[in-house]
């Protein structure tokens, strides 16, 4: 599978903070044993960036983890 940037991950979501905050909410919710939604052997952090790149993941998920 191809590298991960940060300049895929930032054609779905609008700044690096939101993506950064999105990512690591993500991650964690990977760690404690939330099915991924792309198939994938990397880490967790990797794995949330691949899937804001796919599109399974938006700013409005950002959002809400950031209400909760």
């Amino acid at each position: 599978m191809a590298r991960i940037t940060v300049e895929d991950c930032l054609k779905k979501v609008p700044g690096r903070f939101t993506l950064v905050h999105l990512a690591a909410q993500r991650a964690r919710q990977l760690i404690k044993g939330a099915p991924t939604f792309v198939k994938t052997d990397n880490k967790a952090v990797v794995t949330a960036l691949r899937e804001v790149a796919a599109g399974y993941l938006c700013e409005a998920d950002a959002v809400d983890a950031q209400k909760k």
